[in-house]
């Protein structure tokens, strides 16, 4: 069922964000409102338009908030991975996304203003703090147990 979803709200947001689709829709708003006269302007003929753009709407909003949420999620990992990948970059990186405004304010100010250093000629910096450390360096750098001998004393 999942899965189903899925194509089903990747089409359509495909489909919606084609310069064809807007011109139907734009189409349909021309023919309503040419067909005025023909209706007397009725309350019914109003009711048309109102009722089907607005569930249109609704359910467009699910559609391509789930287009956006996959999409969002999918270009995170990428991220995460490109930041893991390079070994110069600053691990704390990693993840970034489920912290809180505030903390995101803050490291966005300090990215900025490296930002803004790096534009006025100075060399750039790393942003304050430790920066985060990734498993395998510290592997690394432990030293390695000396592996147990299983000898047995013999009788």
């Amino acid at each position: 069922m999942e899965k189903l979803f899925v194509r089903f709200a990747t089409l359509t947001a495909k489909i919606a964000g084609k310069p064809w689709t807007f011109i139907a829709c734009l189409g349909i708003v021309l023919v309503w409102g040419v067909s005025g006269p023909l209706f007397g302007f009725s309350e019914t003929w109003q009711l048309v338009i109102n009722t089907g753009t607005t569930i249109i709407t609704f359910l467009m909003v699910f559609l391509i908030q789930n287009t956006q949420n996959r999409d969002g999620a999918a270009m995170q990992a990428k991220l995460d991975e490109l930041v893991y990948a390079v070994k110069k970059a600053d691990a704390r990186f990693i993840g970034i996304e489920h912290l809180t405004e505030s903390e995101l304010e803050k490291i966005l100010e300090e990215v900025e203003k490296r930002g803004l250093e790096v534009h006025a000629g100075k060399p750039a910096r790393a942003i304050r703090g430790r920066p985060g450390v990734r498993a395998e360096d510290v592997e690394a750098v432990r030293p390695k147990a000396a592996p147990r001998s299983r000898a047995k004393s013999g009788a």
